[in-house]
């Protein structure tokens, strides 16, 4: 059985299906207007120069996220 990750786990050039929200509020209603519900696949591109934001692949839209809102979203990494 795999993992549950937080998106943040992903590496740049892996991929991930989103499981679950745990964000709550405006944030969680934020995340689902990008699209983040269960069953989207979500590639991580790449990462700022510092570290943070990352940079995913959403539905078409490359969206950067911060990690504290990355750990709001579980996900299992696409093999």
């Amino acid at each position: 059985m795999r993992d549950l990750l937080c998106l943040w786990d992903i590496k740049p050039g892996q991929r991930a299906r989103v499981v679950k929200l745990t964000a709550k509020g405006s944030m969680r209603r934020r995340l689902l207007d990008l699209g983040l519900v269960g069953g989207t696949l979500v590639e991580c591109l790449g990462e700022s120069p510092s570290g943070d934001p990352r940079a995913y692949l959403i539905r078409g839209a490359v969206i950067a996220i911060r990690s504290r809102d990355c750990r709001d979203i579980l996900v299992y990494e696409e093999v």
